[in-house]
This record gives structure tokens, sequence and C-alpha cells, in this order.
């Protein structure tokens, strides 16, 4: 009798541990998300010139960054099935679980005519190896002012996206994608 008392409080605890869960990142540390996986930003605007594109690993999330030379004119950054091409439509073949396609308000060229940006058309535009959510970041087109990008990540996941000014006239656009949920 008492060894089924024990095995039933035994089973009883682990059901109620596995009803309530792990907590996943509790609220207030540090690397609480609260992003969400939708589409953010908006219709972005032909704009200047990109010079550059590079990532970064943090704790709690992967970022990418997008170099341009003044205001990142609106972005449209959203979680595909298969991320395609602005203007071809064609399918953008990127490593990962879950692909991100990054539509900038910059173009990859400057007034001239002239390629402002040495990783145009390359299928490895940062070297993402060791990264925690990153897999790959590809190049997918430029057409008409804007430019986008393919990024590779492990899952679908939280992200957030935002400018940030500088240096300079110059701006960032900025996008992190978090570990975990």
């Amino acid at each position: 009798m008492m060894k089924i008392r024990a095995v039933l409080a035994l089973l009883a605890m682990t059901m109620a541990m596995v009803a309530v869960g792990a907590p996943a990142a509790a609220e207030g540390s540090p690397c609480a998300v609260t992003w969400g996986s939708l589409p953010k930003g908006g219709i972005p605007l032909p704009g200047p010139a990109l010079f550059d594109i590079r990532a970064g690993r943090h704790e709690c999330f992967d970022r990418l960054v997008i170099d341009v030379r003044g205001a990142v004119q609106g972005y449209r950054v959203e979680y595909e099935p298969v991320v395609t091409g602005l203007a071809t439509g064609d399918p953008v073949a990127v490593r990962g679980g879950a692909f991100l396609s990054v539509i900038a308000g910059a173009t990859d060229h400057d007034d001239n005519g002239q390629p402002t940006y040495s990783g145009v058309g390359r299928a490895e535009l940062v070297n993402v190896t060791g990264f925690a959510t990153f897999r790959q970041v590809r190049w997918a087109e430029s057409q008409e002012g804007l430019t986008q990008v393919a990024l590779g990540v492990r899952a679908r996941l939280p992200f957030r996206v935002f400018v940030l000014a500088g240096p300079g006239d110059g701006s960032r656009l900025v996008i992190d994608v978090a570990h975990r949920w």
C-alpha cells in the first residue's frame, strides 16, 4: 500500500510538472522577449546606397545589421515558406529551418551605377558559423532602390527590427532574432 501511494504521489508530481512545463525565459530575466514572429515594417521606398552587411552574436539573440549611407527608407521583414526574389520571383535557396525575407529601402549602387557593396550575388554574405540562431545570410536581389537579403535561421523564432542613426549621416537596419521563445 505504501509503495502504491509513493508511486501515485510521484506520478501526480510528474503530471503537474508536465502540465505546467518549464518556464521559458521568465519575465524580467535577461533573455525575456516579447517580440513575436509576425511581419514587421511596411512598404519600403527606394533608398540610399548600402555599404555593408554584418552579423553579431549576443547572449540572447543573433543580430544582422545592414549599413546604409543615409537614411534607410523603410523595411519589411517576415518569415516566408520560401524566400523569393523581389523582381524575378525566383526562389532563393538558404539553409535553416525557417526563412526571413529582409527587404530594405536601400540600393546596392550609387548614382553613377557603381556597386557600393561587394557582397552582391554571394551565397555567404556573413560567416555565421557557431551562431546560436543564424544558419545563413544570403544575397537575394536588389531592384529599383530596394535590397533583399535571405536570412536562414534554425527555427521560427521571435524577432525585432529597428533603425539606428549613424555613424555620421548614415543609418543601420538592425534585425535581432531570439535564441528561443
